[in-house]
């Protein structure tokens, strides 16, 4: 048996004891919620619960199914969570916004919500968000601040700020989206795994351009592998998404790890010359040195990204444009200056910019894909800073670098985005000060099972996805 408390089993393991009878779905529950009443208070992660009657009712269903032999899903039992920026039915969607403070409970299931309840996990919550996802640190009017669970006085991430409910045992597996780095900073700050999958590998059924690959949904979890677990029950095809893939999910559900010998792993330094903190620099370069005493094959190999931070900014702001103006339009004054500024400019753009824009991405994504054909992954720094202070909206200047707008410190993740392929955040290691610090992984084109399979392989040889948070 494993000597961890339930709330920290792999979701691996904890899905496996409830369909063995190992453990109860109820027993499940309950370490789980004891743990969110112990420490959500002092994170803020979950910001909507459904009673705990009704979370231990679904837990007890589950143990029915089980006991009558009922044939159940690959995530049966397990507790997670929805980010605060899509439905689940019964709880409020408030997009972390003040416009939608005083939402009523959602009536419907979003598609990702719906492919959870047919994978047998039991949805108790929603994470917080900043305003409709915007930017990588998790705050806002309607539910306030989330903290990291290695250090109180710091941020957990965002927009996905599920990350600190993963890495604190609130939740074995969570999902999250991604478009400037939305599941893979809060990952490197809270030494979980994050990862934003190939365009169409999750189906969305939100507003928007259907046919854009540039905001993506994906799995959160402690490892590669519960991720994997994760994806396999809400990737696949839908007709609500005509860029959807067809592959089987199942091939997700059980990985095994890849072996970091012989691994070519092409290495940026710094994505292309992006500002680094000291100790993130020194912290990733000890990762390099212990990749290559595993047998790690590492080559200094850039990507030309001088074009990908005005492409980003042209397709994600006009992204905000299209679903946010009637809104701003109508109520400004409910909205943060940054979202209403996105929205604005967004709308300013001409077809010519906007045409252009999608011109560079296809470029960079072709630059990618050659340099994919002779390595397994291109590696950077997840993240150019540990988690910052908790005070603070942005981080405004690293290594003498200052930015004036609160993307400009994403950029990191904003380039690789740009790529159009799959990126896999797992933990690489600890600074001095003792703050985790993940490794950003950019696999091939459609790639997701051997990207996850390769961090994987990185976690078993490292042991780092196995030290729990201190500051809880």
């Amino acid at each position: 048996m494993i000597e961890e408390p339930l709330y920290y089993w792999n979701a691996i393991d904890l899905a496996k004891a409830i369909r063995d009878r190992e453990v109860s779905a109820v027993e499940v529950m309950r370490a789980h919620l004891d743990r969110i009443e112990e420490v959500n208070p002092m994170l803020n992660s979950l910001v909507a619960l459904v009673p705990a009657s009704q979370a231990l009712g679904g837990a007890e269903a589950a143990d029915e199914a089980v006991a009558r032999g009922d044939e159940v899903g690959r995530l049966h039992g397990l507790p997670t969570a929805v980010k605060d920026l899509l439905d689940v039915r019964g709880l409020p969607t408030t997009y972390g916004s003040a416009a939608f403070a005083k939402a009523p409970a959602a009536t419907r299931d979003s598609l990702l919500t719906s492919r959870l309840r047919v994978a047998g996990a039991l949805v108790i919550a929603k994470s917080n968000t900043p305003e409709h996802g915007v930017g990588t640190l998790t705050f806002n009017s309607v539910y306030g601040v989330t903290s990291n669970p290695w250090d109180l006085s710091k941020h957990s991430g965002g927009s996905s700020s599920a990350a600190a409910a993963v890495a604190s045992g609130m939740l074995p597996i969570a999902d999250g989206s991604d478009s400037g780095g939305s599941l893979r900073y809060p990952s490197s700050f809270c030494n979980t795994v994050g990862l934003r999958p190939t365009a169409g590998r999750v189906p969305a059924d939100s507003i928007g351009s259907g046919w854009s690959p540039h905001s993506v949904l994906g799995p959160m979890a402690r490892n590669s592998r519960d991720a994997g677990l994760l994806l396999s029950a809400i990737a696949g095809p839908d007709n609500a998404s005509p860029i959807s893939l067809g592959e089987d999910p199942s091939v997700f559900a059980d990985l095994l790890p890849r072996s970091v010998q012989g691994l070519r792993i092409a290495w940026s330094k710094d994505a292309g010359g992006l500002p680094v903190a000291r100790e993130v620099e020194e912290a990733y370069a000890l990762a390099r040195d212990r990749l290559v005493s595993l047998g790690a094959l590492v080559e200094d190999v850039e990507i030309d990204f001088s074009d990908a931070d005005d492409a980003w900014e042209i397709i994600e702001m006009f992204g905000f444009f299209s679903f946010g103006w009637t809104g701003v339009e109508m109520e400004p004054e409910k909205y943060r200056p940054d979202f209403v500024r996105n929205v604005k400019q967004g709308g300013d753009y001409t077809a010519k910019q906007i045409s252009r824009g999608l011109e560079l991405r296809t470029e960079i994504y072709r630059r990618t894909a050659q340099i994919m054909e002779s390595h397994d992954v291109f590696v950077t720094p997840a993240t150019p800073v540990t988690a910052p202070d908790v005070q603070v909206e942005w981080v405004k200047e690293i290594q003498g670098f200052r930015f004036d707008r609160y993307f400009q410190w994403q950029r990191m993740a904003n380039r690789i985005t740009m790529t159009s392929h799959p990126a896999l955040v797992t933990p690489g290691g600890f600074t001095e000060s003792g703050m985790p610090f993940g490794l950003q992984l950019v696999g091939r084109m459609r790639a997701d099972a051997e990207l996850l399979r390769i961090g994987a392989g990185i976690e078993a040889a490292t042991g780092f996805v196995r030290i729990r948070p201190t500051g809880i």
